[in-house]
């Protein structure tokens, strides 16, 4: 397979890679390989660093078969990797009867997580010491959102992260790339991306919160990079002080509402 980016595309991925010192000399990289556009497009974009790279990295791939009723389509995702000539590593789970039947309460929070998992240790058991994931701009502002409207907190992922457990660092070279930048580009390969064989797929927080944005940013343009803007550390204005606890506002209370020591409770004239 020839491959080859759009001018801006490359621009976008080095950019990211530059910026947060994603990629340096000598790593070996596993990507997450769902097998849907956005870690096929992301496995292409690496493949295409590392034979234009003025430094070298070693490139593999690692599959997490959840166990769906629909398994995955292996002979697909082994043939694009041999095109690639990226070694493919499958990992067969039951992840998907672990989040929609034992913990139906946030099943989309529990298959991340889980699927993470098997991810980063299949890395370190086979001396990867980076893992890319494929989230791009558009996951990073929705999850900024997500954060804030479910779970009262103001974060969301950060490009490059080292995990302790594993010892890896996980990297996001496609933060700066959009969701239908990726989308148009692997419409125009061979390649058809595996669909997603999630019940709950479309159905999702995430979801809600995608359309919401798309529905904002239609009246008003600025919405969407007003969002990307605040995720930034020096964006952060003005905020309210933490929630004291009961010790402190026992204390607060102690002290407005009583007079102080040697007052005899009366105000000065």
């Amino acid at each position: 397979m020839e491959l080859a980016l759009p001018r801006d595309y490359a621009r976008k991925v080095w950019r990211a890679v530059i910026e947060f010192e994603l990629l340096e000399d000598g790593d070996r990289v596993m990507v997450g390989f769902s097998g849907g556009k956005d870690s096929s497009f992301l496995l292409y974009a690496l493949k295409m660093l590392q034979e234009r790279s003025p430094f070298r990295f070693e490139l593999g791939a690692v599959h997490v078969d959840l166990g769906f009723e629909k398994p995955s389509d292996v002979p697909l995702l082994e043939g694009f990797c041999r095109q690639l000539d990226v070694p493919l590593i499958v990992e067969k789970t039951q992840i998907a009867d672990i989040a929609l039947h034992r913990r139906r309460e946030n099943p989309c929070s529990s298959c991340a997580y889980f699927r993470r998992a098997v991810v980063n240790q299949t890395a370190a058991a086979q001396g990867y010491n980076k893992v890319a994931y494929a989230h791009h701009h558009d996951d990073a502002v929705e999850t900024f959102l997500m954060s804030q409207l479910y779970s009262g907190r103001i974060q969301t992922f950060l490009p490059k992260s080292y995990l302790n457990k594993t010892n890896v660092t996980v990297i996001r070279p496609l933060v700066y790339l959009r969701e239908a930048e990726i989308k148009e580009f692997i419409e125009t390969l061979s390649y058809v991306p595996m669909p997603s064989p999630c019940p709950v797929q479309g159905k999702t927080h995430r979801h809600k919160v995608k359309d919401l944005i798309g529905s904002l940013t239609m009246e008003n343009p600025f919405v969407y990079t007003n969002l990307a803007a605040a995720m930034r550390e020096d964006a952060v204005g003005e905020l309210w002080p933490p929630a004291a606890n009961r010790e402190e506002m026992r204390e607060k209370h102690r002290r407005i509402m009583r007079p102080a020591a040697g007052d005899d409770g009366r105000h000065s004239e």
